[in-house]
């Protein structure tokens, strides 16, 4: 997903030093001990720690594990449940997600007619709505054997425009009045880097691809700062209620960065954000909002995200060779090689971190070849450098990761929420270097995990289940798909937490609970490293979630 696109946006000055301004965390009423738990953390190494109480200091920090309730120190009976760090989702997308609780959500849905009854109900749910907006189909899960069209949303809606994009952010199907509304005709040509899918007679169906998607997207209202506001408190209010204490989110724009600086400053922040500044929004404010901390490690800018190609679902993923069940179709590329190479350079001599969107294996390649070439001109400066997604990678280019010492950022869940169509995209030679969390892993490369949520479920431990499992919610495949890119249970941790703080370069101050970080945690009703036979690891409840010291949810009883 890009921006949140409610235009130029009025930023408030950044003090000289961010760090100076920071608002520093309390407890509230002093030092606390959380005692009588079965805590787990890592170490500095990585390894797994284990203790039974958490002293944390009256700024927020953590003081001591395993410590003892002194004088004028408030204790915690912990009760016996499972306290781990708080999780970081190291790909997330914050605005389409907190926009989600207003819109059509359609990520439930098992067929086109069921969709169809969710769009008629929320229509008239909505009367007043000028555009019907919404998220979360997927052709492949409808069984539809085809994309949705103009004519689909039609009977259910045709006298204002309706645009729903699909459950990857990469494809969108209009009815026939936002086609009209966008000027999407047949005589119409494609965007670079977009398709609009087409009748045999060369007619525009209602579904456009990647790119092509900016023809009506772009006619939708702008969101006022005030929506913009509110998506970030949604979203933050739903994702610590999962368990997550901190976030990678993968598309910041101006507004978006003016709304966070304003909620971290004021304290309204309840997670810690580490925003992607978009393409459009480096250009237009990069230069003036560049900090490695604000508002007591809250908000970190200091990373810009870029497309290069689309997603398998949707054939955008840009691949070496034809999909395997689509001989005349290789994806799409959103920027072209020479424009890709220019950028990484451009955001490497300002001193950001690069992040960058890469699902297929040639879109992988391409983005490997943008870095060699921009670290040989300028250097990597030691900012960890990512690639987002690394989803289809050919054998070959694997150990190139490592060399380049590049961050793999990628979705555990992905690979359950794609095996209904993945080895069909891509065939059983190219399917070996997909989602390939064992062959990264063990050549030492560091994978933080995510969900990009909402493409897929926010909870982490869903994640930890994909990552460990290789099966579904309900245990599927038996024994797992492709079992052996498998992760531990103490590498999926790891992938969610301090590996992800690694690479958001917060590792110093969260990811785990050592002595002197901040004591962000949640309290959860499973252990991770000890499940019972009868509740898989998707399964977990979370009962708390703290940040800083300070809880910020509370969802059952300990």
């Amino acid at each position: 997903m890009l921006g949140v696109g409610v235009g130029a946006a009025v930023l408030p000055a950044l003090p000289a030093s961010a760090a100076q301004a920071a608002t520093p965390h309390s407890t509230g009423r002093g030092p606390m001990l959380v005692d009588n738990v079965r805590g787990y953390t890592l170490t500095r190494k990585g390894r797994l720690r284990e203790f039974s109480s958490i002293l944390i200091a009256s700024n927020g920090k953590v003081a001591g594990l395993d410590a003892h309730a002194g004088r004028g120190v408030r204790r915690i009976n912990g009760k016996g449940r499972i306290l781990l760090p708080g999780m970081h989702d190291a790909h997330g997308h914050l605005w389409s997600y907190g926009a989600l609780a207003s819109e059509l959500d359609l990520s439930g849905t098992r067929s086109l007619a069921e969709a169809q009854q969710a769009l008629a109900a929320y229509a008239a749910a909505h009367p007043d709505l000028a555009w019907i907006t919404g998220r979360g189909w997927n052709q492949v899960i409808w069984g539809l054997g085809r994309f949705p069209t103009a004519a689909d949303l039609d009977v259910v809606v045709s006298d204002r425009p309706v645009w729903l994009t699909r459950v990857d952010g990469h494809a969108g199907v209009a009815n026939t009045a936002a086609l009209a509304l966008a000027g999407v005709t047949r005589g119409i040509p494609d965007p670079a880097g977009g398709q609009i899918i087409r009748d045999a007679g060369g007619n525009p169906t209602g579904t456009l691809i990647d790119n092509a998607m900016g023809l009506v997207s772009s006619k939708l209202p702008a969101p006022t700062i005030e929506d913009v506001r509110q998506r970030a408190l949604t979203a933050q209010q739903k994702l610590n209620a999962v368990g997550i204490t901190s976030v990678s989110d993968a598309g910041t724009d101006a507004a978006g960065y003016a709304v966070l600086r304003e909620l971290a400053g004021a304290g309204t922040l309840t997670m810690r954000v580490n925003a992607f500044l978009t393409w459009d929004a480096f250009a237009e404010v990069g230069a003036d909002v560049r900090t490695d901390s604000f508002a007591a490690d809250m908000l970190r800018v200091r990373t810009v995200k870029l497309y290069v190609d689309g997603a398998l679902g949707s054939r955008g993923a840009a691949l070496l060779e034809p999909y395997s069940d689509d001989p005349a179709n290789t994806g799409l590329l959103r920027i072209e090689p020479e424009e890709l190479d220019r950028r990484v350079v451009a955001i490497l001599r300002q001193g950001y971190q690069a992040a960058v969107h890469a699902i297929g294996d040639r879109g992988n390649r391409l983005v490997l070849d943008a870095y060699e070439k921009a670290f040989r001109r300028v250097g990597d400066r030691g900012l960890r450098h990512r690639i987002e997604h690394a989803q289809v990678v050919a054998l070959d280019d694997i150990p190139r990761f490592k060399d380049l010492d590049l961050i793999a950022s990628m979705q555990p869940v992905h690979a359950t929420d794609d095996m209904n169509m993945a080895e069909d995209r891509v065939g059983p030679e190219r399917i070996k270097g997909a989602y390939a969390w064992r062959k990264m892993l063990d050549q030492g490369t560091i994978i933080a995990s995510g969900s990009d949520f909402p493409v897929s479920s926010a909870l982490p431990f869903e994640g930890m289940h994909a990552a460990v499992t290789r099966t579904d919610r309900e245990g599927r495949p038996a024994g797992g798909w492709y079992s052996e890119e498998a992760m531990t249970p103490v590498e999926a941790l790891r992938s969610f937490t301090l590996d992800a703080a690694y690479a958001a370069h917060q590792e110093r101050v969260i990811g785990s609970l050592e002595p002197g970080k901040w004591a962000d945690f949640t309290i959860t009703d499973l252990d991770p490293f000890c499940l019972p036979a009868n509740r898989p690891m998707w399964q977990t409840g979370i009962l708390q979630t703290w940040v800083g010291g300070r809880r910020v949810g509370e969802y059952g009883d300990l």
